[in-house]
This record gives structure tokens, sequence and C-alpha cells, in this order.
């Protein structure tokens, strides 16, 4: 086993202490990555604070991992020492089912394995990217771009991930007309990206504060749900609605924004149940569906459209002893637009 220093919460309400945990020494098809930047993920706070359900402590989160491969096993071709990589929301998969044969790995029929908080194949508990290295199978690293910066690449191994997938599925394109519903880490790259796509932009936030940020990356519209004219004025608009909140929001106000065959497609991940009506699915034939992350593929090509197109998250680095900090500012909605943890400042007090 080798040991490296991390970041971890040992009970919901924390705080990080640093301390040292255990990797696995490298198998065959093993990568080491020395970690370099961690992004802060609303995910985070909701796993390790149990709202997702009972936790392991110690905890090491974090699934938004850039850094540089330190070393490699006997058998890796993917990957050489000095490559720039990245390692997103999972490790491993059974590799076995018709999904990862398909490369839809995020929906393994026998269960992905979380980047943290999850039992690996050697029945080890993962810890995650709070960390300065970590040990992964090389078919679960993906290689970041020369043309992105490593900070910013972080953010883009979930919040990336998981605004492009449902982009890319629901067919986001020129003549098509996406909104966004929420405009924070996630919201951001959904904008960005929609409009990087060809697609129409609409940002639906609670008040018009970001507006100017919206509109500067690359929203055509931008409306406040908390005015009541705004339903109204949008009723039967949208194509495609991409709702990033992670919290309990009035559905059923935003399925009577879609088009007929229009679809709402939840990323954000609520700890409490959402309550929805049939009638504005069944009268206008909608569709309400949601999706999680994408495969290694998908990601791989995620990365490789947004150094295309100069693309990256708007980003506040800060050093490791700041997390507790920017947790509670995440939970304030007082960040723009993403926090990345400059891991060489582990292990300062």
């Amino acid at each position: 086993m080798i040991t490296v220093h991390a970041r971890a919460t040992f009970s919901p309400e924390g705080p990080f202490k640093l301390t040292t945990i255990e990797r696995r020494d490298l198998e065959p098809h093993d990568v080491m990555i020395e970690i370099k930047f961690a992004g802060i993920c609303h995910s985070d706070i909701h796993a390790a604070r149990g709202d997702w359900g009972p936790i392991n402590y110690p905890l090491v989160p974090g699934h938004e991992i850039a850094g540089i491969v330190a070393k490699v096993g006997s058998a890796v071709t993917k990957y050489a020492i000095g490559d720039r990589v990245g390692v997103g929301c999972m490790v491993d998969s059974c590799r076995e089912c018709a999904h990862c044969h398909r490369g839809d790995e995020h929906y393994c029929l026998n269960g992905n394995t979380g980047t943290y908080g999850a039992i690996d194949r050697y029945g080890q508990f993962t810890q995650g990217g709070y960390s300065t290295h970590i040990v992964v199978t090389e078919d679960f690293v993906v290689r970041i771009p020369d043309g992105i910066a490593l900070d910013a690449a972080a953010p883009l191994l979930c919040a990336g991930i998981t605004t492009y997938s449902p982009l890319r599925h629901w067919g986001a394109a020129p003549g098509k007309k996406v909104a966004v519903v929420g405009f924070g880490g996630l919201g951001h790259m959904a904008v960005k990206l929609a409009h990087a796509m060809g697609a129409e932009v609409t940002v639906l936030s609670q008040t018009l504060k970001k507006r100017e940020d919206g509109l500067r990356h690359g929203a055509d519209h931008y409306y406040a749900t908390n005015d009541p004219e705004t339903f109204k004025r949008l009723a039967g608009s949208f194509d495609l609605i991409v709702n990033t909140v992670s919290a309990a929001i009035d559905i059923n106000a935003f399925l009577s924004l879609l088009a007929l065959d229009g679809t709402l497609v939840n990323v954000g991940a609520p700890a409490e149940p959402m309550s929805i009506s049939v009638f504005p699915l069944i009268l206008h034939r909608r569709s309400f569906a949601g999706s999680a992350i994408g495969g290694i593929r998908e990601t791989q090509e995620m990365l490789d459209f947004c150094a295309e197109h100069g693309i990256v998250p708007e980003i506040e680095v800060i050093a490791a002893k700041q997390i507790d900090e920017a947790w509670e500012r995440v939970l304030a909605s007082d960040v723009k637009y993403r926090f990345v943890i400059d891991i060489s400042t582990m292990e300062m007090e």
C-alpha cells in the first residue's frame, strides 16, 4: 500500500482535517496520478453529509481530478509518466454488462465504482481527489488536452460531462431552443456548451443578478423565475430544459415551458423527492428525464470539444485549508462558479 496525504471529513458536520490514506500498490493496468487540482462539487457536500445515504468516515471527497501521471503499471499502454490526465466520478465498473460494452459505464448494470464512498473490486473503501495521489485503472482515466489548463480542467470531469451528456443525447443543435435552470457550477457550463453546439440558449434563474454573466457566457436570453410573468411568457417554448438545481423545485411549472415533444432532464440531484403531475406530460407528449455524468469515451469527447471551442469553467482556486469555508459558500451560492483546490497546498496548515 502507498501512503498519501489527504483532507478528510470525519463526520457529517466536518470539519476537514489533514490526514493520510492508503492507495493500493499498482496492478499491471493501473496508473498513479499526482493530483494537481481537485474541483469541489455540490455532490461532495450531499454525500459527505449523508443526504444520499449512510457514509463510512473518514471520507475524502472529490471527483473532479486533474493531474500528472506519476507511475504506470507494467501493462499500461494508454498513458506514460508525465501525461496530463483526469479522473471523474467513477474509477471502475463491471466492464462486462451490455451498458459497459457500449461505453455507458456510468449506467453499469452491476453498479459502477464511485471515485469516493464506494467499495472497489479489491474490497477497499474508495477515497477521492482531496488528496495528493490516486491510483486508477487506465481504462477510467482520460487525457486532458494541452489547450486546457489543469486547474480549469478539473471541474470538466463532473460539471462538464454532467451537462454535455444530456445536451448531446437530446440533440442541442442549431434550430433548437434550450433552457438551463440555474446558473451555478453546472448551469454556467450548460450555457457555454449549448451555445457552442449552436442552440438558442435561455437561462432560467431565480433572480436577474447573474444576467450579465449569463449573456457573456453564451445565453441569448435570461429570465427570473421569481417573476410569475416568466412562466406565462415562455409557456410551450423549449425543446429541451436542463435542470441543474440541486434542490427541490416546482417541476410542474417548468414542464409547462416545454414545447410539444420537449424534454426536461434533471441533472441536479436534490435529496428531497419532487412531486410531478402527469397532465403536463400527457397533454403535450412531453418527457421528464434524468441524466448522470457520461461514459469514459463521451468524457474524452467532451474534453476534446471544450479544447476545440475554448470552453473552460469559471473557477476560484483555493488552498486546501479553505475547504470548509468553500463548502459553506457553495451552500450559500456564493461562488462564481466552481471552487478548485490547489493540491500543492494540501499539507499546509
